[in-house]
């Protein structure tokens, strides 16, 4: 078994004792497989999958392919895998009583779940409380074990990679979609799995970051984007600007501002601390520099948020949020916001969250880029 199985269970098992769960069901759609993938390490293929935590005893996984079953069976951390027929799903439901009817199912993903498949749970299983367990989750993942970081690790290393590529391939004339087609071929040799990216190229009309577009870089124009490589399951992120030509003055400005902010979240963060206090931090340099208006939702969406097996995980960074952000949690600080000096600006930087700090996960230097028009 990995080492690293068996602390994932007792995480599992002390959140389900904590929240009154008899079972924990996890269900994987084709877009978010995170919680089934969490269980069984495995790259998994099919529309559906799910995976059965009971109280005690072995994890079940249900799959609907012979692929996903190679896929489970090599990774060595599920030895009961099973198929899952659709739509009537009896062999789950049985599966959930095998050691007695639970009194509360918690069933990660809930609100993602079709009607057909919670339908075919409910009617099996009448005397069963189905909660949510989508939270529960989130938080169990937010603590990385040293298997997990190593991956992370591996991940911000591609990062950095992709980002040399980006900004060699800022060219006056180049389509946006050329910068990510270079930036994709260096990563995937690199061995990534998936990216998930942004970009935007322009000047003070840009609000935000997009898929790329047919808009054809021109001396001047601030490029952004936001970089998330995924290597053997696990996402790291990046976020960076670049200007293709000199820069100006606005553009150092508003760079300056970015890099204080982001700097004032990562020395706010250390195991303990609330994911709104992080955010706070970032916000009150906009607010000192007289641009507080620009940290709403209007301008902007987090000051950053946890990442592993899904690149966009809890915590958001928001000074709404209260989740308490343990140790060894990977949480991307970035303060990207729509700002008038020159546009939306985008700059981040993951790390691990250690008992008095944090630990950098990127080395790509903290600078506004300069690429040669």
């Amino acid at each position: 078994m990995p080492e690293d199985q068996e602390w994932r269970l007792n995480r599992i098992h002390d959140a389900m004792n904590a929240a009154g769960m008899d079972g924990l069901l996890c269900y994987g759609a084709g877009w978010r497989r995170e919680n089934v993938r969490y269980l069984t390490a495995a790259p998994l293929r099919g529309s559906f999958a799910l995976g059965f935590v009971p109280a005690d005893g072995n994890i079940t996984a249900f799959v609907t392919t012979d692929q996903d079953q190679r896929a489970i069976r090599q990774q060595g951390r599920v030895d009961d895998i099973r198929p899952l027929l659709l739509p009537g799903c009896d062999e789950v439901a049985a599966r959930i009583q095998e050691g007695g009817v639970p009194e509360v199912l918690g069933v990660a993903h809930l609100e993602l779940m079709p009607t057909v498949l919670l339908g075919a749970l409910e009617r099996a299983l009448p005397a069963t409380h189905i909660v949510s367990a989508t939270r529960l989750m989130d938080l169990v993942r937010l603590v990385k074990s040293d298997w997990e970081l190593e991956r992370i690790r591996r991940a911000g290393e591609v990062c950095a990679a992709g980002w040399l590529a980006f900004v060699d391939a800022m060219k006056p004339g180049a389509y946006e979609y050329q910068i990510i087609a270079n930036v994709e071929a260096t990563i995937k040799s690199l061995g990534a799995e998936d990216n998930f990216m942004l970009i935007a190229a322009g000047g003070k009309e840009i609000m935000g970051m997009t898929p790329p577009t047919s808009h054809r870089l021109e001396v001047g124009d601030m490029v952004r984007t936001e970089m998330t490589p995924q290597l053997d399951g696990y996402y790291a992120q990046i976020c960076r600007t670049a200007v293709l030509g000199q820069p100006s003055a606005d553009q150092i400005r508003s760079f300056e501002i970015m890099k204080e902010s982001l700097e004032a979240g990562l020395a706010a963060l250390h195991a303990g601390v609330l994911a709104c206090e992080v955010a706070k931090a970032e916000n009150d340099v906009f607010r000192k520099h007289g641009y507080g208006e620009y940290t709403s939702s209007k301008y902007t969406r987090v000051r950053g948020h946890g990442h592993g097996l899904h690149p966009d995980e809890a915590p958001p960074l928001l000074e709404s949020d209260d989740t308490v952000i343990e140790e060894n949690a990977v949480i991307i600080v970035h303060p990207n916001t729509y700002m008038p000096l020159a546009g939306y600006h985008v700059l981040g930087d993951p790390v691990r969250v250690t008992a008095s700090g944090c630990e950098l996960l990127l080395n790509t230097e903290r600078k506004l880029f300069v690429a040669e028009a």
